[in-house]
């Protein structure tokens, strides 16, 4: 009784976004019920990520955040700026629309033996040299993505990719991969949802019970492949994937 009346409640916008909901003991008096029962009730609340509860605060309704819509023409339109001329004007390669001064990039460049997983991806054999390189996305104030991206070192080695501090590129790996005289072909992404781990909650700011979507990307010139990209991470609840597809 008592979360369904203040999940009715954010849902109706009485308990607006943000505002801090009724304390225990208010809580306790106006639906006449234990302690134990209203923490139950705001922890289910926690669980469906509709409340957010913080030490010394207590608990508020989750804020409403952006949604990033993610489509798969993000690509081909990159590609076709690079072969125009045209700049690409956003540093965040899923919003066009996002200002360079909204956004920030932390970043981890390190020299890594492929793995047995890796290895299939790239189609190399297990020990192959790659770069690695983890990235957090930031904008509008918050983490939003966190990915990991790999190419075959014997690819980059003495180029500028090498080089951590080059970061943001405007444009995403196929820019990069363009200035070197690589042309992407084609992309292939598996998108899948699960749970965050300890790690992704922590940067992500993920309320309980909210999933992350996680894509796996290689990316080909021709028929190698060129880059793999392992557990991009998103929030599910800020990102929406809107994928075109053409049936002959």
């Amino acid at each position: 009784m008592v979360a369904d009346e203040l999940r009715r409640r954010i849902a109706a916008g009485a308990s607006p976004a943000g505002a801090l909901l009724p304390s225990e003991t208010a809580l306790m008096a106006e639906f006449r019920v234990s302690r134990g029962t209203v923490r139950e009730a705001i922890s289910l609340l926690r669980a469906e990520g509709l409340v957010v509860t913080e030490h010394g605060r207590g608990s508020y309704a989750r804020p409403a955040l952006p949604v990033r819509r993610i489509t798969s023409e993000r690509y081909g339109r990159e590609l076709d700026q690079l072969r125009s001329g045209r700049p690409i004007e956003s540093p965040f390669p899923v919003n066009p629309d996002l200002p360079w001064s909204h956004y920030r990039l932390e970043k981890d460049f390190r020299e890594v033996a492929a793995t047995t997983t890796r290895a299939e991806l790239f189609d190399v054999e297990v020990g192959t040299p790659l770069l690695e390189r983890r990235f957090v996305f930031h904008a509008y104030g918050l983490a939003q993505q966190m990915s990991t991206s790999c190419l075959l070192l014997e690819m980059v080695t003495g180029t500028p990719l090498v080089d951590p501090d080059g970061e943001p590129w405007p444009g995403e790996t196929a820019a990069q991969l363009h200035r070197l005289g690589i042309t992407v072909t084609g992309v292939r992404e598996r998108v899948r949802a699960r749970m965050p781990d300890a790690d992704e909650v922590d940067m992500l700011q993920l309320p309980s019970g909210v999933p992350v979507v996680t894509v796996t990307r290689q990316t080909y010139a021709g028929d190698r492949v060129v880059e793999v990209a392992t557990d991009i991470v998103m929030p599910a609840d800020r990102v929406e994937l809107d994928y075109w597809i053409t049936v002959d």
